[in-house]
């Protein structure tokens, strides 16, 4: 799954386009003549490398709702699935029930292509840190399905055969097990980059623990202009190079790697002994056969126990045009509920985005579920000043860092910029 959104030119006129297609009606046919009626949902996950037991969810949902079928159309993440799901909601075509993340919630939303989910039953039972990410402007306009992981992987076979025996919880214990691992000849650790999103998603991960642990309020302070990310991130962003000069990656070479294709093929090859994604992978990794760990990036402090890093990630929407919004939000609804949810949350190897929800425990996630469930994370802010467009900017100048065009303090007045464009 790569992080999806990126920006949408909405016209003012097509602003107001969409909000008087709300009264024409769109989305599924009308019912049928026994009163039977089809919902069509559109979704990036489903289908695919990422089947997420949606196919089975479905299929319950449809057993609990027999006048309700459900026509599933899955589409190919990112771009395609904008440049599909755009004109069609211009059009009053689109689904009735639309995947989407925080930054199309926030787009289509304020377009008026999303019905208001505030009063549904399951709205007031999202988890306080995770609501911010369903709402546009005090309206709750999503259904959060999860709050996924991104962390470290590591191979436990090979950390065995350096004399290792569990993942590193921090900054001083990980360069030392690095250093095991390359002395045993293992390639310690690969961090692919072509696109750019590892080393500003490593960033991330380092600060959720470096930066956050001393400051939980340091985003608010942020965008209040308290904080700053010169001298805050600083050390964080340090990390990366510090890898380089220790000579465990080789920066250039990972910028020329896909993190989304060659990345977890290499790493389900057992190439290297240390790898970065989210756990939406490790359902796929498993399958390698080499019994793996997931854990949160351990930049603190020697003993410092590391905070998780959480990404708000897929949420189901409503679309206004719907001419069968009933049924729509009966799907919506049984998606909220625990028993569900839950076998979507257990494929996606995520936690729960519901205050009591049920997440599911695995061997292989266990290090970072323990951080969940103790309260040390944080999610990433991408309802503020981490958006698509603020991400995509921030990898750029990450990745002129660490090819050694920029230096750290011009690297970190780039990011200030970046984070704090409107």
């Amino acid at each position: 799954m790569k992080r999806s959104g990126r920006r949408i030119a909405v016209a003012t006129t097509v602003a107001a386009m969409a909000v008087s297609l709300a009264a024409c009606g769109g989305g599924s046919s009308g019912a049928s003549s026994d009163g039977t009626v089809t919902i069509h949902v559109q979704a990036w996950k489903g289908g695919g490398a990422e089947p997420a037991n949606v196919a089975e969810i479905n299929k319950a949902f449809e057993k609990a709702h027999p006048k309700i079928k459900v026509d599933f159309e899955y589409i190919t993440a990112n771009d395609t699935y904008v440049q599909k799901l755009q004109p069609e909601l211009l059009g009053g075509k689109a689904g009735d029930v639309i995947m989407v993340d925080t930054d199309k919630m926030k787009k289509w939303g304020a377009s008026g292509y999303l019905a208001d989910l505030s009063k549904e039953t399951w709205a007031s039972q999202i988890a306080p840190d995770a609501k911010p990410f369903a709402q546009s402007d005090g309206k709750t306009l999503a259904m959060p399905m999860e709050l996924i992981g991104i962390g470290l992987y590591a191979n436990m076979d090979l950390l065995k055969k350096a004399g290792i025996t569990e993942v590193p919880a921090d900054w001083p214990t990980f360069l030392d097990d690095l250093a095991k691992v390359k002395k045993a000849g293992i390639n310690p650790i690969a961090l692919p980059d072509k696109s750019a999103w590892t080393g500003s998603s490593v960033l991330q991960a380092a600060g959720s623990t470096v930066v956050y642990q001393k400051n939980k309020q340091w985003d608010a302070d942020f965008l209040d202009g308290k904080a700053s990310f010169d001298p805050d991130w600083k050390s964080s962003l340090e990390q990366l190079k510090t890898l380089e000069d220790k000579g465990y990656v080789n920066w250039k070479n990972e910028i020329g790697t896909d993190e989304w294709s060659q990345g977890p093929q290499d790493f389900s090859a057992g190439k290297s002994a240390f790898w970065y994604q989210g756990a939406w992978q490790v359902s796929n990794i498993k399958k390698a056969g080499f019994p793996v760990s997931f854990a949160p990036w351990p930049g603190g402090a020697a003993g410092t126990k590391p905070n998780g890093m959480l990404f708000s990630g897929t949420m189901w929407g409503v679309n206004s045009q719907s001419q069968q919004g009933d049924a729509a939000r009966e799907y919506v609804k049984f998606w909220s509920q625990s028993e569900n949810l839950s076998k979507f949350l257990a494929a996606e190897n995520a936690e729960s985005p519901f205050t009591g929800g049920l997440t599911p425990e695995s061997t292989e996630t266990s290090v970072f579920t323990t951080a969940f469930k103790d309260g040390r994370y944080r999610i990433l802010p991408s309802d503020s000043w981490y958006g698509a467009t603020a991400e995509t900017a921030i990898g750029s100048k990450i990745q002129a860092y660490l090819l050694g065009s920029a230096s750290a303090a011009q690297t970190l007045k780039d990011i200030q910029t970046a984070a704090s464009a409107k």
